[in-house]
């Protein structure tokens, strides 16, 4: 139970991993003058209402920052075979001791484990007087 617990978190976040290391973004930030404005992630900064009088005025004291975040765009996907012989013999030994190594105990049969003793009427040994010393 716990085994197979493990197994599904860690192929989980072994995937969103290499979801997000493959991703790319773009991050915008809109500034006026000294003054950030807006900032947004994949699509456009909003602009200010000064950019439209500028327009007018032909000066330009706006400006946009674009900070391109590049994922990774090729994966290699190597095989057992590109290993050498002793990354492949250890990796094999590791595999097997892992699956194979850990057996679970024998269950022990009890033969009078549904059994209740029987219900004593008298205290025997009180009764012959044989006691252990």
């Amino acid at each position: 139970m716990l085994k197979q617990l493990l197994y599904k978190v860690f192929t989980s976040l072994l995937a969103l991993l290499v979801l997000f290391s493959t991703v790319s973004f773009t991050i915008e930030k809109h500034f006026c003058g000294d003054v950030l404005v807006d900032v947004s992630v994949f699509t456009e900064a909003d602009k200010c209402e000064l950019e439209s009088l500028e327009v007018l005025l032909k000066k330009t004291c706006c400006k946009d920052e674009i900070n391109v975040v590049k994922g990774q765009d090729e994966l290699n996907v190597s095989s057992f075979d590109d290993l050498d012989f002793q990354q492949q013999q250890f990796l094999y030994a590791f595999t097997y001791a892992n699956i194979f190594g850990f057996e679970s105990l024998e269950k022990h049969h009890i033969p009078h484990k549904n059994y209740s003793p029987p219900s004593l009427v008298a205290d025997i040994q009180v009764l012959d007087q044989v006691f252990i010393i």
